[in-house]
């Protein structure tokens, strides 16, 4: 394989000094910062304790799966290449190939996407039938499962062990990042949906982070114990069976999908810390009545339904985009790659806590805002960014070899696009299906997003060390493009959804699902239910 361009072992530079500190402290610095975003949360916000401890186990168990196993796969690439040969060897007495073995970790960690695509898609029937707490508590089964196979993968000598423990442990990641972020979105006050469905990103940067400390070879990340690293997934798994059963059920779902009304205000009582205002209630029953009598609907249903075309077409082109904008690439291959750049075996685990740590930094500061600037902002800003960084790259990469200070630039150019990245779409693509879709049709919008979020992984996952090899110093260029478009359709056509009602939002979608017509919509200002009197349990 031709050699790499020299940028790619840049961040050597900068997070040299991981090498000479205690290496707990990067762990120690790595929780800090998310307490720290919690507590921010907290005084920054009107929001209980029982909410913040609730999103804090959910995601522990949830999305910061998907970061974390993401991550752990850099430290052990050498390790569980060695050990596919050796297992060829000595079953058939084989000696692999260097583009052989290549080809069979490529799959080992690209299985981990299309598990992860399985995942989404079984997602949404899981939600509809057990709920939204009770689905990711069900979800670690395929976690126990997975790390129970890793873990005694080496000796019972199968690398094939390996590659079903990738596939289930992305089943359980398919059905968190869906799973998890409606299960938020649906449990917050309406002024801080954003902020809460967006901790899901700062908990999968945080896996990143984390993943990427406990790979070190100090830790999980040497020859005797790689398989304890791969099956160390289970742990977080294990927290939030423990913590999450105590905490209720999203109070949407119990009123609108299960009828129970005493169900839904004790939950919002439990999770507000406060008696229910009767203006949040309001607005579920008004949800609850205009669903009333419709099932959930199937994803099928939705690609033919004019009603939420624009809203479908929003979510995919999101989702997509988040994939092929190329920022998630860094995670899967980032060891391989230091090591193509040039990079000493013994400092790439140090470089790359340095890409995780600078996404984990960008979605505090976009949690932070997002209830501020708005979800357009952030996302048509993140994009943005991204497409100017992707530019000064590859400019930096084609006269690298004339100028002696251009690799900074190019060093430069890394970590600002992560940061842009973890600005705006890490985050705020998860939040939209969960603000622009009703109670029926949540579930298999989230399917559509999800399934269209991991294929593009899958395919990025297996074309981009091709990508680096073949076009080099412009193998940012396509993903330059995918960020430019996204962010010029997010200027033309996805609204403002900050702090508006799901019929506000439905309202505005309208003028373009039905461009030319008369408007097919109710107005928000018309509920379709009427106020009875209010009970006892309800009066405030």
């Amino acid at each position: 394989m031709s050699k790499v361009p020299q940028v790619l072992c840049l961040p050597y530079y900068t997070f040299n000094i991981y090498n000479n500190n205690n290496n707990n402290n990067i762990l120690i610095f790595s929780l800090n910062t998310v307490l720290f975003f919690l507590c921010a949360t907290i005084h920054t916000q009107i929001i209980s304790l029982k909410l913040v401890l609730m999103v804090a186990s959910a995601a522990f168990g949830g999305t910061l799966q998907y970061g974390y196993n993401l991550a752990i796969m850099n430290a052990p690439a050498t390790f569980i290449q060695t050990f596919v040969n050796e297992t060829f060897l000595e079953r058939w007495d084989i000696q692999l190939k260097d583009y052989q073995v290549t080809l069979i970790w490529s799959i080992i960690v690209s299985i981990f996407s299309l598990g992860g695509f399985a995942g989404s898609l079984i997602a949404g029937p899981m939600t509809i039938r057990y709920g939204r707490k009770n689905c990711l508590l069900l979800n670690n089964v395929f976690l126990m499962t997975g790390a129970l196979l890793a873990v005694t993968s080496r000796a019972a000598k199968s690398f094939e062990m390996i590659i079903i423990a990738r596939v289930l442990v992305g089943i359980n990641a398919g059905i968190s990042m869906n799973v998890q972020p409606m299960y938020f979105g649906e449990s917050a006050p309406k002024d801080l949906r954003g902020a809460i469905s967006l901790s899901s990103a700062v908990f999968t940067a945080f896996g990143v982070v984390l993943g990427q400390v406990v790979g070190l070879r100090e830790i999980l990340g040497s020859e005797s114990c790689w398989q304890y690293l791969l099956a160390s997934n289970a742990i977080p798994g294990l927290v939030q069976l423990l913590t999450l059963p105590w905490f209720p059920e999203s109070p949407r779902y119990l009123l609108i999908d299960r009828g129970d009304k005493e169900a839904c205000i004790d939950a919002l009582r439990r999770l507000r810390g406060c008696e229910v205002q009767s203006s949040e209630l309001d607005e579920m029953l008004q949800e609850q009545a205009e669903t009333k009598g419709m099932r959930a609907r199937r994803p099928w249903e939705l690609f033919t339904d004019r009603s939420v075309r624009w809203q479908l077409i929003s979510v995919m082109v999101i989702s997509s985009a988040m994939q092929l904008c190329g920022n998630d690439s860094i995670y899967f291959y980032a060891s391989y790659i230091f090591k193509e750049a040039g990079v000493a075996d013994d400092r790439i685990q140090y470089i790359t806590i340095g890409t995780g740590t600078c996404e984990l930094s960008a979605c505090i500061l976009c949690n932070l805002l997002v209830e501020r600037k708005g979800r357009r902002f952030m996302l048509m800003g993140g994009y943005i960014l991204m497409t100017v960084w992707a530019v000064v790259f590859t400019i930096a990469l084609l006269y690298e070899h004339y100028t002696p200070w251009m690799p900074y630039i190019s060093m430069t150019c890394i970590f600002t696009y992560i940061i842009s990245f973890g600005l705006g779409p890490a985050g705020v693509t998860g939040v939209l299906p969960t603000e622009i879709f009703n109670q029926t049709a949540r579930p298999a919008a989230y399917m559509i997003a999800g399934s269209m979020m991991w294929l593009n992984l899958f395919i990025i996952g297996m074309i981009f060390p091709f990508l680096v090899s073949e076009v080099r110093e412009y193998c940012f260029v396509p993903f330059g493009a995918v960020c430019l478009l996204s962010a010029l359709f997010v200027g033309f056509f996805l609204p403002e959804t900050k702090g508006k009602s799901l019929s506000a939002i439905t309202s505005e979608f309208n003028k373009l699902n039905f461009k030319g017509q008369e408007e097919k919509c109710v107005s928000p200002d018309k509920p379709l239910y009427q106020l009875g009197e209010v009970s006892l349990s309800t009066a405030l």
